[in-house]
């Protein structure tokens, strides 16, 4: 869902996007792109969600080169967790490992602040294209 407003966010800016589930998505067409926009939650002990695991598997196995890529990234948590947004952190270590050039800070939404989650993932992908356009 939070992907979902991202992507409408970011159409009402003139950028055209897409979301795809990273269970439905192949790792090897990763280099192909020039932006990509990664979103996921923690989940019990730090891990990613079921939905990710196979392509996070798959990076790691398949080691795409990234280095023409940058991305931008936003995780899900919540803080009373000691493993707060460590799923995001996974992946985006995995991407710069694998050449990728982050764009940005990680937005982060901590579901103990009461917040919603798809009006700080907004707030966020609007200042990040703010800071872009202005630099």
């Amino acid at each position: 869902m939070v992907a979902d407003d991202l992507c409408t966010a970011l159409g009402r800016n003139g950028i055209k996007s897409e979301v795809f589930g990273m269970e439905n998505y192949d790792v090897a067409d990763l280099g192909t792109q020039k932006l990509v926009i990664v979103v996921s939650s923690t989940y019990g002990e730090g891990d990613l969600p079921q939905t990710a695991l196979p392509f996070f598997d798959a990076l790691n196995e398949v080691r795409p080169d990234l280095s023409s890529m940058r991305f931008a990234a936003f995780g899900l948590g919540d803080s009373t967790y000691e493993t707060y947004n460590r799923g995001i952190a996974r992946l985006v270590a995995a991407f710069t490992d694998l050449g990728a050039t982050q764009v940005g800070e990680t937005g982060h939404h901590d579901a103990d602040s009461g917040l919603d989650a798809s009006e700080v993932a907004v707030s966020w992908v609007d200042d990040l294209f703010a800071a872009a356009v202005t630099a």
